[in-house]
């Protein structure tokens, strides 16, 4: 029988045994970065020559030239002719809904004038380039591609280019049909670091990006760490979390399958419930008992629930919210009779599902809003994946003759009290009153 630790906020120990499983994960192995260094470095020295060797060590691939790893339009369209039947369909809808979703995030440029005559504003436009990584090899994350491409889209981004390893030279059709639909410009089968290198360094076949989203495993998120600076990148993003919030009015067969479909992730995954009602959580735990076995990957599931999981009783939902607050989560259920009141309580979270109805599965695909959040408590600060990321803003500064008289005497002023005087004369010159000349 799964053993998923039982926890409770009154406890002396509580604040002590809360960190020892919420302790941040997915720090980079010192050998993980020192290979990473190391195959960076290769690509930037040898180009389109090191993505031929390394695609044929690590993806155990028989590719004679670096031609070999782009993927023809007519290639994309030949996957989506061998998808299941509706499986485009319902493809086709998660991405029609990703993008209304997105829509709403557009920023426009706006200008205002001061009373002294001046304008200033910002301007907003779409970065030029954008390279998104998309796991590869077993993994089939078609949802990872609407999600990093279709806000990138809708910011108007003029070149995006996907990069997704695929081992033994096995095609994932719904990854290339999801590029297809989402109107990906260049499709490359490369992974790794050697696939981040590329995208920030540039080979004379790649033309490098300004900025680099997608997930990966630790070769790849230490490849973003060590190339960020050249390039933009969106985070690095730890083991997937998902925190529920419940008084005891859901169905605890809801409850404990939102745990499992997050801790179906990985073995690192975490799902923790906090629960002013004991005997729910009694319930709850019968729950998982009886549902586990039936579990596709319930050896993984396992794992993660008796790894980094708990149940936690509560003082009551104020108690409940307040340890959310602590912990940020990347993903918050709200599994309560009126979870609009309580979501008045809440400060962090990546993203936040009301009521009973709301499994935070339906997040992952289709609902809307992205997927792509903050991890390991970077909620406090962290935002989700969206058109903003994909957008750049310059500040306007217009200045009139006359209106920028009284600018030139504050900048004469504080620049001079900084020992600045270059900057204070450039002021000063530009605005000498008639008395001066």
């Amino acid at each position: 029988m799964t053993k998923i630790r039982q926890l409770t906020t009154t406890d002396a120990e509580f604040d002590k045994q809360l960190a020892s499983i919420c302790e941040a994960q997915g720090a980079l192995n010192q050998n993980v970065i020192e290979v990473t260094d190391a195959i960076i470095a290769k690509v930037r020295a040898e180009g389109d020559a090191a993505l031929v060797e390394l695609t044929r060590k690590f993806d155990v691939r028989e590719i004679e030239s670096v031609e070999a790893l782009w993927v023809s339009a007519d290639e994309l369209k030949a996957a989506v002719a061998r998808l299941p039947e509706g499986g485009y369909e319902q493809l086709a809808l998660a991405a029609e809904r990703i993008e209304w979703f997105h829509q709403n995030q557009k920023q426009d440029s706006w200008r205002v004038t001061d009373a002294l005559g001046n304008t200033f504003g910002q301007r907003v436009l779409p970065l030029d380039s954008v390279g998104v990584y998309v796991p590869g090899g077993k993994a089939s994350y078609p949802s990872s591609v609407l999600m990093n491409t279709i806000p990138a889209k809708v910011a108007g981004v003029d070149r995006i280019v996907m990069v997704s390893p695929f081992p033994r030279g096995e095609v994932n059709d719904w990854v290339l049909a999801a590029a297809h639909l989402a109107g990906v410009d260049e499709v490359i089968t490369i992974g790794g670091a050697q696939a981040v290198a590329a995208l920030a360094y540039g080979t004379d076949s790649i033309k490098a990006v300004d900025k680099i989203v997608g997930p990966g495993n630790a070769y790849v998120a230490a490849a973003k760490r060590a190339v960020y600076g050249q390039v933009g990148i969106d985070m690095i993003a730890g083991p997937s979390e998902v925190l529920i919030i419940t008084d005891g009015s859901v169905d605890p067969d809801w409850i404990a399958m939102d745990m499992f479909a997050q801790c179906e992730h990985d073995e690192m995954a975490q799902a923790l419930v906090l629960c002013p009602d004991v005997a729910f959580l009694g319930q709850l735990q019968e729950s998982i008992a009886r549902l586990l076995p039936t579990m596709e990957r319930k050896a993984i599931i396992a794992a993660a629930l008796e790894g980094r999981s708990a149940l936690i009783a509560t003082r009551d939902l104020a108690d409940a919210a307040s340890v959310s607050n602590r912990l940020a989560p990347e993903h918050l259920e709200l599994a309560v009779s009126d979870p609009e009141a309580l979501l008045d309580d809440i400060k962090h979270a990546g993203a936040v599902f009301l009521g009973a109805y709301a499994t935070e599965s339906l997040g992952d695909y289709c609902a809307g809003p992205n997927h792509v959040l903050p991890t390991s408590g970077t909620a406090r600060f962290s935002s989700p994946l969206g058109v903003y990321d994909f957008e750049k803003r310059s500040s306007i500064i217009k200045v009139a003759a006359l209106g920028g008289r009284r600018l030139a005497d504050c900048t004469s002023v504080l620049a001079r009290a900084e020992g600045l005087t270059a900057h204070a004369q450039s002021a000063e010159m530009r605005f000498k009153r008639d008395s001066d000349r």
